[in-house]
């Protein structure tokens, strides 16, 4: 086959006119969900939660099925609905576990824009192995016979007017189900609120906590806030050094000093995590404690000090150290 003719099988597999319903509406509704996540007015609406869902569930398994069975004797609907899915429930994760490995990680943008191209670039691919198939052979959804099959069952005119009845009952009964459900999915019920508060080291892991430290040198924690309180927050950060010591008397601890390191503010969207890096240096050896204060909404005034202030915030962490001199 010469280059022409290869140009042209080409362009007839992807001409509108004989692009496969079915693989249309991949397209189609991939670009919609993507669309329903980015553009203002839709994306805090219930369609965005319509058009994700299959988006996640259905359509990277079904690309992927019909990518690699273009003909309809390989295998029946039945394995193709149910493979496209269970490949999906695989591949989404898949992607996700690959991108942890990647600069751009685990966050909305890398993960839908993999769904998408994964999920486009497989419909591509099974529309031109689907083309290379002769009409007989090839894999298609019989639309216009499912539209025929739910007219003739419930809006059968020579039907009875009993059986008329019970099957407008029975069409009424799944689209209230399905609302139902869609309802349940997009407003889901109010769980237990709570804010995640964390540190980390300064290579981003639970791990190299600089505990042990040198007067004079930087030091550098990553303080995590995770919002999970069902709506938008403003959070007070506050990092406090600790010279804290304990009475075995009393088998109490008390305060000696409390000296500010650095704080903050950060309004957190709902269901979103926000991290800062924060540097300091410790410049006295009676230091034995960082003390890391989360407040929510507001932060006390400078008048509640020493452990009444630690009492006040809505999360604390600390760490223990040992200063030493240079």
């Amino acid at each position: 086959m010469d280059e022409h003719n290869v140009a042209a099988s080409i362009l007839d597999a992807f001409s509108p006119r004989t692009t496969p319903p079915d693989l249309a509406l991949v397209y189609l509704w991939t670009i919609a969900a993507a669309l329903s996540i980015y553009i203002p007015v839709l994306n805090e609406s219930v369609l965005r939660v319509l058009l994700a869902l299959p988006m996640i569930l259905f359509f990277p398994g079904y690309s992927l099925i019909c990518s690699l069975f273009p003909g309809k004797k390989e295998i029946d609907g039945i394995e193709r609905l149910a493979l496209s899915f269970g490949l999906s429930i695989a591949v989404v994760p898949l992607i996700g576990l690959i991108l942890n490995y990647t600069p751009w990680g685990i966050r909305l943008d890398p993960v839908v824009i993999s769904l998408v191209i994964f999920t486009l670039a497989l419909a591509v691919v099974a529309q031109f192995r689907r083309a290379r198939v002769s009409p007989e052979e090839r894999f298609t959804v019989p639309f216009g016979e499912f539209y025929r099959i739910f007219i003739r069952e419930f809006f059968d005119t020579s039907a009875g007017r009993t059986d008329r009845a019970l099957s407008i009952l029975l069409l009424v009964a799944i689209v209230g189900a399905l609302a139902a459900t869609a309802f349940v999915i997009a407003v889901p019920k109010e769980g237990e609120k709570f804010t995640e508060f964390y540190i980390l080291g300064s290579g981003g892991k639970a791990a190299d906590y600089p505990t042990l430290i040198r007067t004079g040198d930087p030091q550098t924690i990553i303080v995590g806030i995770g919002n999970h309180e069902y709506r938008n927050a403003t959070y007070f950060v506050e990092v406090w050094l600790l010279d804290q010591v304990s009475d075995p008397t009393s088998n109490t601890t008390f305060i000696r000093n409390m000296t500010g390191l650095t704080q903050f503010s950060v309004e957190v969207p709902d269901n979103e995590t926000y991290q800062e890096r924060s540097t300091f240096s410790v410049n006295e050896t009676r230091y034995n404690q960082i003390q890391f204060l989360l407040f929510i909404d507001r932060a006390p005034g400078e008048e509640v000090t020493g452990q009444d202030r630690i009492n006040a915030s809505y999360r604390d962490l600390h760490l223990w150290i040992t200063v030493r001199p240079r």
